[in-house]
């Protein structure tokens, strides 16, 4: 059953209370045996109940080792093993506990000895059941190229509030600590990118059904630009009338350009475009707040001004659309027009605005442009009632019992409703770093591309 120390918590006088193998086989009995929920209101809150009972177990597991690591070291530095041997093995017994692979075993140690020494938000959060282990790393793996100080404070902005932390995605987490460690040390990002891009590779290894994972490591410039004139291909040859589905046609056209150089081009096809949104401070130099490509996530600033004095370098056109964020949140609110047709301009807008699907803890990208409240019970075509969904998720709203509606307030929100009675919140991402100061106005008479020019062309 459960025991109690004789030692205090750190806030408090009440006695701690200690695992024992018996209370965990109590509680897998109770998992196991117990008659499932008939209602399907208590079949949600269950669920979500067992959701964050896994996370917390994992925060347990991650906390055991952390333990385990320390009391065998101790036991095999008294037994006048070396230092750099004493933890020889540790992983392994772990993976024997968690039936997995040693290199598991030791990766989750590793993780664990992190979260205790440099991470304490981090850990209170998954030992509460608000993250799952895997964001935890996700956490660590994004903030492990900046020192210890500038770790834990990255750590307490992002983790500090568990409910905030709880309700992202594991994407969104990942562009959140990304975008927040190019801040906090912009050289330590760019210096691991280095790293990252000579390490560029291309592997290959088997798939199910006789089909292969052709996986190519590139440099996020290299990467986004071949997606994106697969993509291209793609949307053209369906206009045309091709019946084969996009993947398949991105695959296709993947294959003969590489075995067989066929280009596939056509007339007309227009210029390679890569979209990144930045703020004017850092388009001109004076912040290092990173920059966004839609789809992917935020660029280091240094990074995104090196391909812009290339590109000026080698001919490349270099184009603005200007964009309008709230500053206190960073949320687009607006986007200046270039085309004709409103419906363009808004889907343009829409992507943008919310990066990725709006339902809750889905990572997948905009599919399509939907309307909060649809077109038939009078809901407009506009910003505010339109979100971005992937086709799955737009599919399930269309569900008899589901219910959607925006909310007031400065960030775009929907609010969601499933058949159960269940609700759930959604908020558009930040476009730029919130600011806590209006947006500098830029001298009269000189736009920012101008600017940007001047400042590139003279720092070459």
């Amino acid at each position: 059953m459960i025991r109690t120390t004789g030692r205090e918590r750190p806030g408090g006088g009440t006695p701690s209370l200690v695992l024992d193998p018996a209370q965990v086989e109590l509680m897998l009995s109770q998992v196991t045996t117990a008659a499932l929920p008939a209602d399907d209101v208590a079949r949600m809150d269950v669920l979500r109940g067992l959701e964050q009972l896994k996370c917390a177990v994992e925060g347990a597991q991650a906390a055991i080792a952390v333990g385990f690591d320390a009391s065998q070291r101790q036991v095999a530095s008294e037994r006048g093993v070396r230092s750099e041997k004493q933890g020889d093995g540790i992983g392994h017994q772990i993976a024997l506990a968690r039936r997995e692979s040693p290199q598991k075993g030791s990766r989750h140690l590793g993780l664990a000895k992190i979260l205790k020494a440099e991470m304490p938000h981090t850990m209170r959060a998954l030992r509460g059941g608000f993250i799952t282990e895997w964001r935890a790393t996700i956490l660590a793996r994004e903030t492990a190229c900046l020192d210890v100080e500038r770790r834990r404070e990255s750590d307490k902005i992002l983790a500090a509030d568990a409910d905030r932390l709880s309700a992202m995605g594991d994407l969104e987490t990942e562009r959140e600590a990304r975008r927040l460690a190019s801040r906090l040390d912009p050289a330590s990002v760019a210096a691991r990118r280095r790293r990252a891009e000579g390490e560029r590779t291309v592997t290959v290894r088997p798939a199910p059904d006789t089909m292969t994972w052709l996986t190519a490591s590139l440099p996020v410039r290299d990467g986004v630009a071949v997606f994106a004139v697969l993509k291209r291909e793609a949307t053209r040859l369906i206009a045309a009338g091709d019946e084969r589905s996009r993947g398949q046609i991105m695959a296709d056209t993947l294959v003969n350009r590489v075995l067989h150089g066929v280009a596939q081009e056509g007339p007309g096809v227009p210029a390679l475009a890569v979209n990144v949104v930045v703020s004017v401070d850092t388009l001109l130099g004076e912040s290092d707040d990173p920059a966004t490509i839609p789809g992917y996530g935020p660029i280091p600033a240094d990074l995104l001004r090196e391909w812009i004095r290339d590109g000026l370098d080698a001919g490349v056109e270099v184009s603005l659309r200007r964009l309008f964020a709230e500053p206190s949140t960073g949320a687009l609110v607006a986007m200046e027009s270039r085309r004709r047709a409103f419906d363009g301009s808004l889907a343009d807008f829409i992507e943008l605005r919310d990066q990725q699907c709006r339902t809750p803890w889905c990572d997948a990208p905009v599919r399509h442009r939907d309307h909060v409240v649809t077109a038939a019970h009078g809901g407009p075509t506009s910003a505010a009632n339109a979100q971005g969904l992937c086709e799955a998720c737009n599919y399930a709203k269309e569900a008899i019992g589901w219910q959607a509606w925006p909310r007031p307030g400065p960030v775009h929100t929907v609010e969601t409703i499933t058949p159960t009675g269940h609700r759930y919140l959604s908020t558009a991402p930040p476009i730029i770093e919130p600011r806590g100061r209006p947006m500098r106005k830029l001298p009269d008479g000189m736009s920012p591309v101008e600017r940007l020019l001047a400042q590139l062309l003279s720092a070459a």
